[in-house]
């Protein structure tokens, strides 16, 4: 009964891993080489990168970012936002390892290879502005959407909390990594971070491709059966910690009662049991 427990804990452990990072063998193997790195296992960064608070993080981050038309319009038009949801999270998730478990030279290649995409996304928005995905203003609010979505779900959902200072360090920590890519001048304190949010509030807008987006995250994303219900509880989970202005904006009701009662505990009930599945697999990222 424990053999067939532990092979089920495997077996899913293997199957998520590989949905997230594609093939995850090769990544593992990839991201662990021996070298100097940027980080360690005790820094902030690396803290809330491992755990698995991240997948309710990546799903909020999506519908923040969704909320300003011309990135959106960059994701719509080259990143097959519809046509290849997993092939996006994929290159994204191994962007993420490698920038924060990976080698010195491995992490700047893969920035590198990034800022080379970014050069190639150009294109008009349909009111006649021109974009470009490497303009540090996008990139700025890319990033500041992605880091507040990674803390909040973090401090909401993580096997921790980080201190006010730590939560800082996390700040300073991915915009580091941020200012490789372009980013000019990025937040280094929590304080700044969520300055700059609300700096792009008017610029941002729920209409149009952005309910697109929200309706493919929370409405009909790409999974069935079991996976789908999983995957619902997280998503009811970001959205509990999304701003209530992000919400009015994308038609997404406020029920803080129920959320408190019932949705947070469900996405929280969820992230432990894929905590447990994860932490038992041979294949941790963190190993």
């Amino acid at each position: 009964m424990i053999g067939t427990l532990q092979n089920s804990r495997a077996t899913i452990a293997k199957a998520v891993r590989e949905r997230v990072a594609g093939d995850f063998e090769a990544q593992h193997a990839e991201i662990w080489r021996d070298g100097e790195r940027w980080f360690g296992q005790h820094d902030a960064i690396w803290r809330v990168h491992a755990d698995t608070s991240m997948f309710i993080g990546a799903i909020r981050a999506l519908l923040m970012q969704a909320l300003h038309p011309v990135a959106m319009q960059a994701v719509a038009e080259h990143a097959g936002f519809r046509a290849d949801f997993w092939g996006r999270f994929q290159r994204t998730s191994r962007y993420l390892a490698l920038t924060t478990y990976g080698t010195v030279p491995d992490a700047e290649r893969a920035i590198a290879a990034v800022r080379a995409v970014h050069r190639r996304v150009t294109g008009t928005t349909p009111d006649g502005r021109p974009y470009s995905a490497d303009d540090p203003h996008l990139l700025m609010w890319v990033h500041v959407a992605e880091v507040d979505s990674f803390l909040n779900a973090f401090q909401a959902f993580g096997a921790e909390t980080l201190t006010a200072a730590e939560a800082d360090d996390y700040v300073r920590q991915t915009g580091s990594i941020a200012a490789r890519l372009g980013v000019i001048d990025p937040p280094s304190s929590v304080t700044k971070l969520t300055e700059i949010l609300e700096s792009y509030r008017p610029e941002l807008s729920g209409s149009g491709p952005a309910r697109e987006a929200s309706s493919l995250l929370l409405v009909h994303p790409p999974f069935t059966g079991l996976p789908r219900a999983g995957y619902h509880l997280l998503a009811a989970g970001a959205v509990s910690t999304l701003p209530a202005w992000a919400r009015v904006e994308l038609l997404l009701p406020a029920l803080p009662v129920t959320e408190r009662v019932l949705m947070r505990p469900l996405a929280r009930s969820a992230i432990h049991a894929l905590r447990w599945v994860l932490s038992g697999a041979e294949l941790s990222l963190t190993t």
